[in-house]
């Protein structure tokens, strides 16, 4: 009995620790109108690792997502939803990437075991998560935040989503870009300008050929 109550006492002991300490300082957010942080990662595309920089993405509609963990139960079904969703948004020219701060083999892992077919980008020190004011949204386990930023075509914050519900977060991210519209078909012209991306092998240089579709 005396060791099971000097368990309890540490137990609680620590709960009060934890629950008082001074917590890590977290960035503010970003609002809409803000300028998108710059980011130069590795991204886990498929089952390899390429490099991956935000700046190739100009001109075009991003959603970043940042979620706690890959394989757990809400990070599983927002992940999901977005494979699911995710020809739509490539329809209109809509990228997606997810980050976190997990491994890269936990990244693989995770791409290979749901068919995820977007990056997600490495961000080990949290540098990104930081950036993006997204950082410790779990501090006791240094998880990120669950946090969507839409980057508009001109590099600044189009829309922000403090929290989301898992399940349904790619609808509604669908339905805001009006992505669950049919594309629109563009008029005849003598001469047509290339068609827009829609799909690619390597989705983190959008524009890296004018021939093939782009992801």
């Amino acid at each position: 009995m005396k060791l099971v109550a000097i368990v309890l006492i540490l137990v609680v002991a620590g709960a009060v620790v934890v629950a008082f300490r001074p917590r890590a300082a977290r960035a503010a957010m970003l609002k809409e109108g803000d300028i998108a942080p710059s980011i130069s990662t590795d991204a886990i595309f498929n089952d390899q690792i390429i490099p991956f920089h935000l700046s190739d993405y100009h001109g075009r509609q991003v959603v970043l997502y940042f979620y706690p963990k890959d394989n757990t139960p809400g990070c599983t079904r927002e992940a999901c939803a977005f494979r699911d969703g995710y020809a739509r948004l490539q329809s209109w020219g809509i990228f997606v990437l997810g980050c976190s701060v997990d491994s890269a083999n936990a990244h693989r892992a995770f791409i290979k075991k749901y068919r995820l077919p977007f990056p997600l980008l490495l961000d080990p020190d949290k540098k990104i998560a930081k950036a993006y004011g997204t950082d410790n949204g779990i501090p006791i386990l240094g998880l990120d935040q669950r946090v969507t930023y839409v980057i508009g075509a001109d590099g600044r914050i189009l829309k922000v989503y403090p929290e989301v519900d898992p399940g349904t977060h790619a609808k509604q991210i669908i339905h805001d870009l009006g992505a669950d519209k049919p594309h629109p078909t563009p008029a005849p012209t003598a001469m047509a300008s290339p068609a827009p991306a829609a799909h690619a092998a390597h989705p983190a240089r959008p524009s890296d050929s004018s021939d093939d579709d782009t992801e």
